[in-house]
Order: structure tokens, then sequence, then C-alpha cells
């Protein structure tokens, strides 16, 4: 298949079969591609979690509206954003780069010192909300990787986030979950896998100018 046709075969999974689990090839191209993901001024202020543990995801089947998926499928990703963003974030980013591409110092002080001073104007919840985006462009990401790889994937909002860190004991990692996606593969009844996709056309979707 095109890729074309690969985002035409996805859908939101509704029900996955739970027999069928992910080879461990294919969680390390899903790990790949998370750490891959553009996010801004490359700072990734997210983390992946994998769960592939059917009791835990019995347990947060509650606090995920009862959505079936999260307990049936080969694995869950939980996109979650750092608590603590502020100057810290911004200067491990540049010893990074420092060390992966020997860029001097001179080269990059400029800009370390503008996002510091940048961040350091802005609200908690102002970095909080950016940082979220950055997990919505991960999912994206990782949505059209699972439909290459034909992964199934059902990306959620339905969840209670506060009851998944308290459960996953995130707060330990200094880290919140902002989005949830079940993985694995489709069940043969999912009768939502044969659904026409409903889009507009492309004229009142798409402008050129």
């Amino acid at each position: 298949m095109n890729i074309l046709e690969h985002l035409q075969w996805r859908y939101a999974t509704k029900k996955f079969d739970s027999d069928k689990i992910l080879s461990k090839e294919k969680i390390a191209i899903i790990k790949q591609a998370f750490n891959l993901t553009a996010t801004s001024y490359g700072l990734q202020p997210i983390k992946l979690l994998i769960i592939n543990d059917k009791e835990l995801q019995e347990r947060l089947v509650p606090h995920s509206w009862n959505q079936r998926q999260v307990a049936d499928a080969s694995h869950v990703l939980v996109f979650c954003v750092e608590n603590d963003i502020d100057e810290h974030t911004v200067n491990r980013y540049f010893d990074r780069v420092r060390t992966v591409r020997e860029t001097p110092d001179e080269v990059l002080r400029p800009f370390q010192e503008f996002l510091v001073e940048d961040f350091k104007k802005k609200h908690p919840e102002q970095l909080r909300e950016w940082a979220i985006r950055q997990a919505y462009l991960s999912m994206g990401n990782l949505l059209t990787v699972c439909a290459i790889e034909d992964i199934d994937a059902c990306p959620m909002e339905g969840f209670i986030p506060e009851k998944y860190d308290e459960l996953l004991n995130l707060k330990t990692n200094n880290l919140s979950s902002a989005l949830v996606m079940p993985i694995g593969y489709r069940a043969a009844d999912d009768m939502f896998a044969s659904f026409k996709k409903v889009r507009k056309g492309l004229n009142d979707s798409v402008v050129e100018l």
C-alpha cells in the first residue's frame, strides 16, 4: 500500500483482538518514532509511557469512560508532559546540542538565553498548555506510523488524567498524563473497520493561494 492507502485503512479502532500482541520489533519502531517526533524548539517536554500489563490495563478502564479498548489492546500508550518546565528544560536541550553537534557556544548562547528569558516570563499553566500541544504532535505522528506499520490504534482524550496519574504513579517521575492511545490489532468483528471514512471534500478542507 502507498501512504494514502495506509491512511484510508486506519480508523479509530473500537474493538481490539485481545489475543494478538505486538512484537518487540513493532514496539521498538513506536519508541523510535516517538523520539523522532518534531516538537517546538526541539525541547521534547513530553514522555511516552508504554503499558503492557493486562491487569493494570483493566484497572484503567473505569478511568477511561469504560472504553474497553484500554483493556483489550496489546499495549496502551500514555502521552505525558513534564510537570516542571523551566530554564532547566531549555538548558538540558542546549547541552545535548553541544554534545551531539559540537556546535560552538558562541553560536548557541544567544538563542539559548532568549529562550530562557522567554520561559521565565510565562506562567506555569502557559508552559503546560504548550507542552500538551507537543503531546498532540507526537500522537499525530504515531498515528501515521501505526498506519504504515499496519498497527491499529485509537486516539483518546476520553479519560480522567488525575486518576491515571494516581494509578500509574506519574508524580514520582514528575509527569502528568495528557493523551491515551491503545494500540494493537483490530478484532475481526469490529464493524467500524468496514465503515467508509466521513471527511469533508478537499475543496472544503484545503485552501490554495
